[in-house]
């Protein structure tokens, strides 16, 4: 039987206290994203391994998705470096007393919004590409499918409760 330790502080009192790693029955699990489950690999009483692929929805909006979030950061990252070399004209150009301060500072401003504008870019592109890598639903540790209630065309909803599409279990 495996142990697992647990640190406890209470009222300044530190004590540890070891007790047995008990694993639920069974887990319902479902995937983190909404869409449309587009093939089961699984059938119930099949043993799989941790991060066997169980089932996938169909990825066709969110590498869409990824595409509008990768080409949405090629333009900030165009954008960003326009308004780098911008900035820096305008600074060559104050700096030999060409143009004023409020030239400067305008370049200074858009080339710090074209800077967040591009981080926010390369954020919705990790997310986009995360999106894509959840839509498949893999084993989270050696067990059985006890069973498929999400069969192909099931829709899934992520943002309510969604419904359980594998019930998982350690053992039989």
């Amino acid at each position: 039987m495996k142990q697992r330790v647990a640190v406890m502080a209470l009222a300044g009192w530190m004590g540890a206290v070891a007790s047995p790693l008990w694993a639920a029955g069974s887990v319902e699990l479902s995937t983190r994203v909404s869409g449309v489950v587009e093939i089961v690999w699984v059938k119930p009483g099949q043993r799989v391994k941790k991060g066997t692929p169980l089932l996938r929805l169909d990825r066709t909006i969110l590498q869409a998705s990824l595409a509008e979030a990768t080409a949405e950061q090629a333009r900030a990252q165009a954008d960003a470096s326009e308004a780098r070399r911008e900035k820096e004209r305008a600074q060559e150009l104050f700096n030999r007393t060409v143009s004023s301060t409020s030239e400067l500072d305008a370049a200074m401003l858009l080339d710090a919004r074209a800077q967040a504008a591009l981080a926010i870019a390369k954020a919705r592109r990790v997310i986009a590409q995360k999106n894509v890598q959840d839509a498949e639903l893999k084993a989270p540790f050696d067990g059985v499918v006890k069973a498929v209630p999400g069969g192909p065309g099931t829709v899934v909803a992520a943002d309510c409760q969604p419904k359980p599409l594998i019930i998982f279990s350690t053992g039989p």
